[in-house]
């Protein structure tokens, strides 16, 4: 803090306001920020909530940390020191309002580092019983691993923000502590996710082998590969401030009395966690390119069907008009046959209403006269309406599968189709096949499983209270 130029802290800054750009981008194309409503659907649960606010409050915390000191850094500026260099000047000569900024700033910092270790740790728990439950053990909600969460969370929100406060009286110890604090704790995250990673191509051998239909092995695919780059990531992120914060607990600082060292690695450390926690952000709230685009399409349809109909009301309310006072001043002029009506076909026309007439008397042949379809002697008076398929037409239909219409999943759109089972349909038919936990088959993202776990815990009231909760 002390010790870094500022340059270093706009660099963050800078990041970190990235982030929250594409944060908001990200969430409007996702479900236009239905997904941040507390009741945001049938999935909404406790644990939903918790997970998604708590992400949600890490990046505007950390942007306000690095946007604080940045401002503060640039207007207290530099001082000369003779024979030595220029240094950023320390900030026991900074004014008032700028001291009594460094404590809330960096609690700030310690309450956002806790609640990104919040995220971090459960996901860790949720791959892992991912990887190692089978179908005896059907529920994550009570399982070893949510449990792990739970106490790993609350210790993760306590003791970071309590670091910071029992610190506080100097602000260099305070730094270097809270950096050293949770360093140590995203480090030790991270690195238990190596060992999912190493795993986790056997776990997908075993998904094939075990008939897991193919869309749910490209999702865990593309989740393993973007683990794999945030590990990377948020080592950069971990590292660098795990050495600021071991050389600023020490009698003397090498490193943080270089401002070479201490702004690349500070810098390292801000590039590694705005990258780290966009992956997080792509992680937890998963964009369905293909129902995004098949949404967009039903929209369009909608209107461009409810603008044709009223077009087409409109159009046929004036033919119906124009036809019936034909037909009416034609039946007039005609012979009608004999008072029982045995007499030709314009008898029909004033017995049947102007819909009818339309429909049934006449239709547009190409050379844009008229016909009338039940005057012609080869139609029976009880002619209907529906088309009448030769005996090869009749084949090709029973031959073919039955339609699937649209459906709409939640937020998205399941395009129909005439040949293929549906996804959901085939998740559940792959349930009753394969061995392998169900919520594999459901899974969508670490954070929505309440859905997942409720299809098949109906029954028990505990999960229906926390869910509902």
């Amino acid at each position: 803090m002390s010790h870094t130029s500022p340059a270093s802290l706009l660099f963050w800054a800078v990041i970190t306001c990235l982030l929250g750009v594409f944060l908001v981008f990200h969430l409007w194309s996702f479900d236009r920020f239905k997904c941040l409503k507390w009741n945001s659907g049938p999935s909404s649960g406790a644990f939903k909530r918790i997970m998604t606010y708590s992400y949600l409050l890490t990046v505007p915390l950390i942007a306000t940390y690095a946007i604080g000191f940045a401002a503060i850094k640039y207007y207290e500026g530099f001082i000369a020191v003779p024979l030595v260099g220029v240094f950023p000047k320390p900030y026991t000569l900074w004014g008032p309002t700028a001291r009594n900024a460094i404590f809330p700033l960096m609690l700030l910092f310690s309450v956002g580092w806790g609640l990104e270790m919040v995220t971090h740790l459960e996901e860790l728990c949720f791959w892992l019983f991912l990887v190692n439950s089978g179908s005896a053990q059907q529920d994550w909600f009570h399982s070893l691993y949510f449990k792990t969460w739970t106490v790993g969370s609350t210790i993760a929100v306590l003791y970071m923000p309590l670091v910071t406060i029992f610190t506080r009286s100097d602000p260099l110890k305070s730094e270097a502590y809270t950096f050293l604090a949770g360093s140590l704790g995203s480090l030790s995250l991270t690195l238990w996710f190596t060992p999912i990673l190493w795993t986790f191509p056997r776990f997908l051998n075993n998904l094939r082998k075990e008939g897991v239909d193919i869309n749910t092995i490209v999702r865990l695919t593309k989740f393993s590969e973007l683990n794999t780059i945030r590990v990377v990531f948020r080592l950069l992120f971990t590292v660098p401030l795990l050495i600021l914060g071991i050389d600023g607990v020490r009698p003397h600082h090498h490193i943080n009395e270089s401002m070479l060292w201490t702004d690349f690695l500070t810098m390292i450390a801000g590039f590694g966690c705005a990258i780290s926690s966009g992956i997080t952000l792509v992680i937890f709230f998963p964009r369905s390119i293909e129902g995004e685009i098949a949404a967009r399409d039903a929209s369009k349809e909608r209107k461009r069907t409810r603008s044709l109909g009223n077009t087409n009301a409109s159009v046929f309310e004036s033919r119906i008009f124009t036809r019936t006072n034909m037909t009416q001043h034609s039946t007039h002029t005609t012979n009608f046959g004999s008072p029982a009506g045995g007499g030709t076909s314009g008898t029909y026309l004033l017995t049947s209403s102007p819909v009818k007439q339309h429909m049934h008397l006449e239709r547009e042949s190409h050379d844009g006269h008229y016909e009338d379809l039940v005057m012609r002697n080869d139609h029976p008076r009880s002619s209907s309406m529906d088309k009448h398929w030769n005996e090869e037409e009749g084949d090709v239909l029973q031959s073919l599968p039955p339609i699937r219409p649209n459906r709409r999943k939640g937020h998205d759109v399941e395009l129909g189709g005439m040949d293929m089972m549906t996804e959901d349909n085939l998740s559940k038919h792959n349930v009753k096949i394969s061995s392998v936990n169900h919520m594999v088959h459901n899974f969508t993202s670490p954070i929505d499983l309440a859905y997942a776990s409720g299809q098949q815990q109906r029954g028990n009231g505990s999960w229906l209270t926390f869910n509902q909760r």
